[in-house]
């Protein structure tokens, strides 16, 4: 299916983005960049410019879905506020335009892109560079833009594929447990 998808890394200074076109099921590059807040002084100034950039983002390349960065878990609380209300108003402005919404972790995205849950910011950059054969002067120096297009891409991956019915475990013991007839089978002989 045919599909514009739109990545967005969030930020509190810089905030990513960058747009797939999806045709004939091969993903392309449209755009990506930055949203740059270093500039404003108040919080709610930068919350202010978000929802306006990502409003107009969305009405120029009119996504058909949006690809968004969950904030990751760190220890400081003020930080995270900061971040998830970032990330709340670039959501709200998708919202404002119907786009669907889809969250990823960062370590589902870096996964999908490199299969490595705990790859670099470089190796999830240099992967999109490959996959997508985006020429390096468009490569951008922030890598926010290119986390956001990594969000996009990793969102593409996922489209289409089917719920699967095979079983699903939080872990080991969980494995163990919903299977102790097959272990204890394997004891046994």
């Amino acid at each position: 299916m045919d599909k514009i998808i739109m990545g967005i890394d969030p930020g509190t200074n810089i905030m990513g983005y960058g747009v797939l076109e999806v045709k004939d099921g091969r993903p392309r590059m449209v755009t990506m960049g930055i949203i740059d807040l270093r500039k404003f002084p108040d919080a709610y100034l930068k919350l202010g410019h978000i929802f306006e950039r990502v409003t107009g983002i969305i009405e120029s390349y009119l996504p058909d879905e949006l690809a968004i960065e969950a904030p990751f878990f760190g220890k400081n609380v003020q930080s995270m506020l900061k971040l998830g209300r970032a990330q709340g108003v670039a959501i709200a402005a998708a919202i404002e335009r119907s786009v669907p919404i889809h969250e990823y972790a960062p370590m589902k995205i870096k996964m999908a892109l490199t299969g490595n849950g705990s790859a670099s910011k470089e190796q999830v950059a240099g992967m999109l560079q490959r996959l997508l054969k985006i020429p390096q002067d468009e490569m951008g120096r922030f890598m926010d833009a290119t986390d956001a297009l990594a969000a996009a891409y990793c969102h593409f991956l996922q489209m289409g594929r089917p719920e699967s019915d095979a079983p699903h475990y939080r872990g080991w013991k969980d494995f163990v447990n919903k299977n102790q007839d097959k272990v204890w089978k394997s004891k046994k002989s």
